[in-house]
C-alpha cells in the first residue's frame, strides 16, 4: 500500500468545480490585487477564527516583518524566539535589524519553554516570537506573564496553527499580534502564497494595513515608507471557499491523530503529547525515535512518506553562525532535530492507510 506524505491532489480534485468558477468570476471582473474576494475572504476569517479583524497578505512572512515594525523592533533589540521553526519565523526579527535570542523549547510539545524565555531577558529585550509548532498551542498564560511584568510585545506565528485553541481562545489573539500563512501546504492553503495578519490592537491594524500597501492611506499618499504586501484576488477566492471546509478539514486531522496515538505502541517512540490547556489541528503528526533515519528507511521500503521537519534548528543555521551559539547549547532543541520523523497526516487519508503506517511502525 502506497501512503505519501501529503497528496494535494485530492483535496484540490474535490472541490475543483467550485475553485474554478469562484476564479472565472474574480477574472472577469478584473479584482487581481486585494478588492471584493479579499475582503469577503478576510471577514470570513475573522468570524470563524474568532478575531476582530484581518488583513490579507501575500506570504507567510510578510505578516512577521509587519509584526516587528509594530512591535517596535530594530537595531540594538533583542528579541527571544524559538530554534525549532521554519527560517521566516525569524526573518521578521532580522529584517528590522533586531537580534533573535534563541532559548530552549519544551521537551513534550516543541514549543517555545517560559521558563527558558524569563531566563533570558536583558535590559535589551523588546518582544517575544511564540510559533504554535506543528499545530500544537504554545503555554500562553506563562508567556503573556512574562510579556507583561517586562513590558515585550508577544507576536504569535501561526503559520501551522490555523484553527487552533489555547483555553478556549483563538491563537492569535492571545498576544499582541498574530501571522499566519497560507502556503499551499498549509491546513488552509491557497494556490499559491498568501497570508493573514491580526491584532485586538485598533492601532496595531491600522499600522499594518497602512504598511500592507506602500504607506498608503489615500492613492498617491505615502505617510511612510511600506511595502508591498498586498493578497491578490485570486488567493482571496480560493481561500474564500476552502475556509468553508476547514472545520470539517481539521475534524479529520484530530482523528487521524488519535488513530496514530491510540496504535502506535512501540515504547522507544515518543509520540506527540495532547496537553488539556489547548486544542491542537495537527499540521504536522511528528514524532521522535532514537533510531529515525533507520526508522524512515523501513516506512520508506513500506511505501510510506515522511518528512524531517525541521533536520537543523535555526540558532545553527549558517545564516545566524555569527550569534556563537554552540552545539548543545540548546540541547532539547537539537535533540528533537536530531530524532523528529512526520508522518503522513492530511484529511484525504483513508482509515486503512493509517493503519499501514501504524503496523510499519510497530514492525520495526
Amino acid at each position: 500500500m502506497k501512503v505519501p506524505f501529503l497528496d494535494l491532489k485530492l483535496q484540490h480534485q474535490a472541490i475543483r468545480t467550485d475553485v474554478l468558477a469562484a476564479l472565472a468570476e474574480t477574472y472577469d471582473n478584473t479584482r487581481f490585487c486585494l478588492g471584493r474576494d479579499v475582503e469577503d475572504f478576510e471577514k470570513a476569517f475573522s468570524a470563524t477564527l474568532g478575531h476582530p479583524r484581518t488583513l490579507g497578505m501575500n506570504s507567510g512572512t510578510s505578516p512577521l516583518h509587519i509584526a516587528s515594525i509594530a512591535g517596535g523592533f530594530g537595531p540594538g533589540d533583542e528579541i527571544i524566539t524559538t530554534p525549532f521553526t521554519f527560517a521566516s519565523s525569524c526573518w521578521g526579527i532580522s529584517y528590522v535589524g533586531a537580534k533573535p535570542v534563541f532559548v530552549d523549547i519544551d521537551a513534550d510539545t516543541w514549543c517555545i519553554s517560559p521558563e527558558a524565555i524569563a531566563k533570558a531577558i536583558t535590559p535589551k529585550t523588546k518582544g517575544i516570537v511564540v510559533v504554535h509548532i506543528f499545530g500544537q498551542p504554545a503555554r500562553m498564560d506563562e508567556i503573556m506573564a512574562i510579556a507583561k511584568a517586562h513590558k515585550l510585545f508577544v507576536v504569535e506565528d501561526c503559520a501551522q496553527a490555523v484553527g487552533a485553541s489555547y483555553k478556549g481562545a483563538p491563537v492569535g489573539g492571545i498576544g499582541d499580534c498574530g501571522t499566519f500563512s497560507f502556503y499551499p501546504t498549509k491546513n488552509l492553503g491557497g494556490c499559491g502564497e498568501g497570508g493573514a495578519f491580526v491584532s485586538k490592537h485598533a492601532a496595531v491594524m491600522d499600522k499594518a494595513q497602512l504598511l500592507r500597501v506602500h504607506g498608503s492611506p489615500k492613492r498617491y499618499t505615502h505617510t511612510e515608507v511600506g511595502f508591498n504586501f498586498r493578497m491578490d484576488g485570486f488567493q482571496g477566492a480560493v481561500l474564500n471557499i476552502k475556509l468553508t471546509k476547514l472545520a470539517g478539514w481539521t475534524a479529520r486531522r484530530r482523528a487521524i491523530a488519535a488513530q496514530y496515538r491510540a496504535g502506535i505502541k512501540r515504547p522507544d517512540v515518543q509520540l506527540p503529547v495532547v496537553p488539556a490547556y489547548g486544542e491542537s489541528v495537527w499540521h504536522q503528526f511528528t514524532l521522535l525515535h532514537p533510531k529515525r533515519d533507520d526508522l524512515r528507511v523501513h516506512l520508506e521500503k513500506n511505501g510510506i512518506g515522511t518528512e524531517i521537519i525541521y533536520p537543523g534548528p535555526m540558532h545553527r543555521q549558517p545564516c545566524y553562525a555569527s550569534l556563537g551559539y554552540a552545539a548543545d547549547s540548546l540541547p532539547i532543541a537539537e535533540k528533537t532535530s536530531a530524532t523528529c520523523i512526520s508522518l503522513p497526516i492530511f484529511p484525504e487519508l483513508t482509515d486503512e492507510q493509517v493503519e499501514h503506517v501504524i503496523k510499519a511502525i510497530n514492525s520495526f
